[in-house]
């Protein structure tokens, strides 16, 4: 596969590469003939349907306020809850925001969102408002520092009902925080990612953090294989170009 495999020799790329260099251009995708819309509503029993998804989460968020629970807030600039679709069969968990996402409000928008964008978008060929992406802090840890124990503990919470309203049929983590947050213990995300785990009875797919591809842009070789998992388990075919 020409593009999204070629090593970073062939593409001349050096150790730090922006997003917009490590691009993912992907094959060309068909979705399954009996596959279901990647946004869909979903048919279930009237006794299982909660609340309208969207207002569930609204009032998740509106319940999170101008959270003041642990440390974290006294330095952002802005809460960021998550973006997407409340109906998402997917859902991709960052472990915090960075710079960028603070100054304004919303995940994943700073050099690795962009590449996360292109790995949705040009990668699995379906857009970034299908899915819905959060993080498991909502509050921009100084100098993009990891989230530490009791931070993660304040706010995981809120993490786990939003999984719980949206109820994605697969969750990618994105970087060891975000895995060993659900998965607890020693998660190496080196040895472990890119083996289907289990969250709630949700299949849970690790792998590499965007930020981990901008300074390892080799590693997008083993990030393809995973979004290629989960493309599969989604039902979305991958098909190489001609």
């Amino acid at each position: 596969m020409r593009g999204l495999l070629n090593s970073c020799h062939e593409i001349g790329l050096g150790p730090s590469v922006s997003a917009d260099a490590l691009s993912f251009p992907g094959p060309v995708l068909h979705r399954k003939p009996s596959a279901a819309p990647l946004v869909s509503k979903r048919q279930e029993a009237p006794q299982a349907v909660p609340l309208d998804r969207s207002t569930s989460l609204m009032a998740l968020k509106e319940r999170i306020g101008d959270c003041q629970r642990c440390r974290l807030y006294k330095e952002r600039t802005h809460l960021v809850f998550g973006e997407g679709s409340p109906e998402a069969r997917l859902v991709f968990v960052g472990e915090g925001p960075g710079f960028d996402e603070d100054r304004v409000g919303r995940p994943f928008v700073g050099e690795s969102g962009q590449l996360l964008t292109k790995i949705i978008e040009n990668g699995m060929g379906i857009s970034r408002t299908d899915v819905y992406i959060c993080n498991v802090v909502k509050c921009h840890p100084p100098k993009n520092r990891d989230p530490e124990r009791d931070e993660m503990e304040t706010c995981i919470g809120f993490l786990k009902e939003q999984l719980k309203i949206i109820r994605p049929e697969v969750i990618c983590t994105l970087g060891r925080v975000a895995a060993q947050s659900l998965l607890g213990g020693r998660f190496k995300i080196t040895a472990e990612r890119g083996k289907w785990r289990s969250y709630e009875d949700i299949p849970l797919m690790p792998t590499f953090h965007p930020a981990y591809l901008l300074r390892n842009p080799s590693a997008k070789r083993e990030v393809w294989e995973d979004i290629k998992q989960v493309m599969k388990r989604l039902g979305l075919e991958v098909k190489p170009h001609g």
